[in-house]
């Protein structure tokens, strides 16, 4: 089972046929997933099923909907206060799209690095990943995030990387996380639930 966000809604992509679903299972061909998904993001429905028996959902899925794999930084400083970057509208996390032949982890650190001004990363563990759908040109795609915990003594100055829409960096300790988790996306607030953070 997977949990794929759109918007603040989930898609639940499943080889088991869920019980109480209220009719809101789809199957795993294109016209359904697409419906599935613009219900969604429209918030007609806030949970939907794609249903496929078997193995390699994921998989199958990907063949439908193109997937970006990207890392992504959880970065803690000295001071215990965490790294968030402000994009259109909504506080988040540093993230992006490996580049060819580069590692998830280096992909994470060079992009936290680009997002935000930020350096001496030190990755200390591999936190979860993370699935959300979005949309450009029209299309739907899938991103798959792969989080990591870092460290990091930087004291310098914060840029934020504004050709990626960033208009803000900041350092937050625990009240400040907690109001920007208020206004993040369902998979970062996840991020923070499931991982002890402070």
């Amino acid at each position: 089972m997977y949990k794929v966000f759109v918007n603040e809604s989930v898609l639940i992509l499943t080889s088991t046929l869920p019980g109480n679903h209220k009719g809101n299972v789809f199957t795993l061909d294109s016209y359904s997933i697409d419906y599935a998904i613009t219900s969604l993001s429209k918030k007609i429905l806030k949970e939907a099923y794609i249903y496929e028996p078997g193995e390699d959902i994921l998989e199958k899925f990907t063949s439908k909907i193109p997937m970006i794999v990207a890392g992504g930084g959880l970065v803690k400083n000295k001071k215990g206060k965490v790294l968030f970057i402000f994009r259109e509208g909504k506080w988040d996390l540093p993230k992006g799209k490996l580049d060819k032949g580069e590692s998830i982890e280096a992909a994470a650190v060079r992009e936290v690095e680009e997002e935000t001004g930020v350096k001496n990363l030190q990755v200390k563990k591999y936190l979860q990943t993370t699935y959300h759908i979005f949309r450009r040109s029209g299309v739907y795609r899938l991103k798959k995030v792969y989080w990591f915990e870092m460290f990091t003594d930087y004291s310098g100055t914060l840029i934020a990387q504004e050709e990626e829409g960033i208009t803000a960096v900041k350092w937050k300790g625990p009240k400040k996380v907690e109001k920007a988790l208020s206004n993040s996306y369902q998979n970062i607030r996840i991020l923070f639930e499931e991982n002890l953070v402070f």
